[in-house]
């Protein structure tokens, strides 16, 4: 344990994890030119080792490196460990315990915001109503139970179980699921005798599904893209599968909302490929949105959205504007105005969840305290010192003058 101890709180591992963390920081930002900036965040910077990385055209699969998180927990253990061991509190460090404690703080704080916090967006046109936002990036496979007279049932189910094209099994659902074909990133088209020949010479092709819009359309593979303004849009055929009968195929897509469902037991099934919803206990109606530009200019001047929130748990209805510069703060979350549709009618609504969105500031202020009263300690005791020699040099001089005495001043 004391060996262990020991190599923790040595300045020499410090010193290698920051290197480790230059590297990865140098690394992982190069790699977003050929990942792009979402994938190789997450890649890099929210993942434990990263192997295989690519640099200036240069494939390396047989290059290991610790992810962000291993770093920043190396460095946390690191510091905590030297901080307990190789320091004893006196009033004179109180900086250095300050500082520490801020840089500890940080630490923590940008770990709990990439485990806790989430984005997405809710798109609104005018009129329109809606409690859930939308994953950027992530889609989900739902089965909604539509026999319910007041609710519906929904059972979501991540698509990275997709892509492992398994068996996928719910207790909420009645039957079972095979994923017989997946596709990361797909186009769908129309289905015509007399054009699937020059299609299939695209590169399009039929899929095994005979259910739903299976039959009616063709499926072209695309290649995964990487820039923040792109998106993929994954497909998938689902074998259903009830008490040992094959109910059908369907094919379901992120590119489609066409409504497919499976009858069982008298129940009706809509089944969809969507992007991942984060529902709410309150709704956000779009009553108006405004686009000014600059005279003469397609530029925006300004953009905003007045919205409806309507909150029955809380008994709250009330109108409200979101612009530039001032997002609304509500139950947790923090709605940003980042965008609209042509035509003026649409707002985009970046949502964001970040419970741990003030320790930020914290930790920065306590680091800014932490060296200014570290700095001030210092100061005053070189003040301190400067002042010594010449006061040691007054109360000499004044040593060295002569006494008057009785004799003098009779003289």
């Amino acid at each position: 344990m004391s060996r262990l101890i020991k190599f923790l709180s040595s300045l020499k591992l410090t010193v290698v994890l920051l290197a480790f963390g230059l590297v990865l920081i140098f690394i992982g930002t190069v790699a977003q030119v050929h990942e792009g900036l979402y994938t190789a965040q997450t890649r890099f910077f929210k993942s434990w080792f990263v192997i295989g990385v690519t640099v200036f055209n240069t494939k390396m699969p047989w290059l290991v490196l610790p992810g962000g998180y291993t770093v920043g927990s190396a460095l946390f253990a690191s510091l905590v460990t030297a901080h307990f061991t190789r320091f004893t509190w006196t009033w004179r460090k109180s900086g250095i315990f300050l500082t520490h404690l801020g840089i500890i703080l940080l630490l923590l704080g940008q770990f709990g915001t990439d485990i806790l916090s989430t984005e997405s967006g809710m798109r609104l046109e005018e009129g329109e109503t809606k409690n859930y936002s939308e994953d950027f990036h992530a889609y989900e496979l739902v089965f909604i139970n539509k026999s319910l007279a007041s609710e519906d049932e929904v059972v979501a189910i991540p698509e990275m179980l997709l892509a492992a094209k398994g068996g996928i099994t719910h207790p909420q659902l009645p039957f079972t699921v095979k994923v017989k074909e997946y596709w990361p990133n797909t186009d769908l088209t129309n289905y015509g005798p007399f054009i699937a020949e020059s299609l299939a010479k695209e590169g399009f092709v039929k899929p095994a599904a005979d259910q739903g819009i299976g039959p009616k359309v063709m499926v072209l593979s695309l290649p995964v893209v990487t820039a923040m303004d792109s998106r993929n849009i994954p497909s998938a055929v689902l074998e259903v599968t009830a008490g040992g009968a094959v109910k059908g195929s369907w094919l379901v897509s992120g590119q489609t909302t066409a409504q497919q469902s499976v009858e069982h037991d008298g129940k009706t099934w809509e089944l969809a490929l969507r992007s991942r919803r984060y529902y709410k206990p309150y709704s956000m109606t779009l009553l108006e949105f405004k686009h000014e530009r600059y005279p003469g200019t397609e530029i925006p001047k300004d953009f905003r959205s007045r919205i409806r929130l309507v909150n029955p748990g809380k008994n709250e209805d009330r109108e409200l504007e979101i612009f530039m510069n001032n997002p609304l703060r509500y139950a947790g979350l923090t709605f940003y105005q980042a965008g609209f549709e042509p035509g003026d009618k649409a707002t985009v609504l970046q949502v964001v969840k970040n419970p741990n969105w003030l320790t930020p500031y914290f930790a920065c202020v306590l680091v800014g305290v932490g060296l200014t009263v570290q700095f001030m300690i210092h100061l005053v005791g070189f003040i301190q010192k400067r002042m010594a020699p010449a006061t040691a040099r007054v109360s000499g001089a004044k040593a060295n003058q002569p006494r008057k005495t009785a004799e003098n001043t009779k003289k």
